[in-house]
C-alpha cells in the first residue's frame, strides 16, 4: 500500500486505545492524529480537516455527543463521517449517537480489526478513499 489512504482524527482519552488504533490504522496507510480533550476537539477537527473522525463518547471536559452535534451544525465539517466509541452499549446510547449524526457506533471493548474495517467501509461509502 502506498501513500496516505485517509486523514483520521482519533478523539479518545484512553492512551491504550489511542496507541493501539493509531498503530493499526497507520499500518493501513492512514495518517492518524490523536486528540484527548473534549473542550478543544472542534478546534482539532478544524485544524486537521480529517476525512473521518473516531470519537469517544466520554471525554474530559465535553461529551462526544455534544461535539458531534456541534460538528453536524458546523460550516467546516458537517458531512465528515464519524465512528463513535463508547463503553456504554445500551440502546439509548446507540440511539443518541445515531440521532446526533454518528455514521457508525461501536461499543468498547472492541477488536481493533473491527474498528479498522468500519473505518475503511465508511471511507468507501463516502467515496473519500478506497
Amino acid at each position: 500500500m502506498t501513500g496516505v489512504q485517509a486523514k483520521v482524527l482519533l478523539i479518545e482519552d484512553e492512551p491504550n486505545i489511542s496507541e493501539a488504533l493509531t498503530f493499526v490504522l497507520a499500518r493501513d496507510g492512514h495518517d492518524v492524529r490523536t486528540h484527548s480533550d473534549g473542550l478543544t476537539a472542534l478546534d482539532a477537527i478544524k485544524d486537521y480537516g480529517p476525512d473521518i473522525i473516531v470519537l469517544d463518547v466520554m471525554l474530559p471536559n465535553r461529551s462526544g455527543f455534544d461535539i458531534l452535534a456541534d460538528l453536524r451544525a458546523s460550516d467546516f465539517a458537517p458531512q465528515t463521517p464519524v465512528l463513535m466509541l463508547t463503553a456504554r452499549g445500551q440502546k439509548k446510547d446507540r440511539d443518541m449517537a445515531i440521532d446526533a449524526g454518528a455514521s457508525r457506533f461501536m461499543t468498547k471493548p472492541f477488536a481493533n480489526d473491527d474498528v479498522r474495517q468500519a473505518i475503511n467501509a465508511l471511507l468507501r461509502q463516502t467515496g473519500n478513499h478506497a
